[in-house]
């Protein structure tokens, strides 16, 4: 597993930094395997020290969790929990994964910035629409509701769109403010065969 651990406003030590890879390395031999690659933030906010992991697993699953306490160590362990937590829950289904021939549709995301004094040109500004900051190219998976929903999950997002593979339209599920998980299923939306 590659790991690559940083420090915001905080010297991150070979300590703490064996000590993430020896809890990661144990976490996922006991529930998946070997990890691809991981990367952890430690940074400070006020007072406390919040502990970001993020673990690709395989091609397009994500694990993200963070943690937070009074002490470096204390919030990484609290995020390391809130990952093995979410292995040991989706274990049987992220190890027969691969077995799902998961196709990806090409896609663009853009990511806007709301207008505020001197962003964007002055065209922009005026109109009042936000300006596009970033064009990226990505990648819309091809997956069940439950699938969708493991991965969101998984990586902490609060929505996610995939192709549905009973239909192949596009859906979104996305996480309530009640913490239920709402699925939005377009009619006119399914191809047909």
């Amino acid at each position: 597993m590659h790991l690559i651990v940083k420090g915001k406003q905080l010297d991150v030590g070979d300590s703490l930094r064996r000590h993430i890879e020896e809890s990661l390395t144990a976490v996922f031999g006991k529930y998946f395997g070997d990890a691809v690659d991981a990367t952890a933030i430690i940074g400070r906010e006020a007072h406390l020290i919040r502990a970001q992991l993020s673990v690709h697993v395989g091609r397009g699953i994500l694990l993200q969790a963070q943690g937070i306490a009074e002490h470096p160590y204390a919030a990484c362990d609290g995020a390391l929990e809130r990952i093995a937590k979410r292995l040991r829950r989706y274990k049987r289904r992220l190890r027969d994964h691969h077995k799902n021939d998961t196709t990806h549709l090409p896609a663009a995301q853009y990511i806007l910035a709301g207008n505020s004094e001197g962003e964007g040109d002055h065209e922009e500004r005026d109109s009042g629409q936000p300006v596009v900051i970033a064009e990226l190219a990505t990648t819309i998976p091809t997956l069940t509701v439950g699938e969708a929903v493991m991965r969101m999950d998984l990586a902490e997002l609060p929505a996610m769109m995939f192709c549905n593979r009973a239909h192949g339209g596009l859906n979104v599920v996305y996480r309530r403010e009640d913490g239920n998980i709402g699925w939005i299923d377009p009619q006119g939306n399914h191809s047909t065969p």
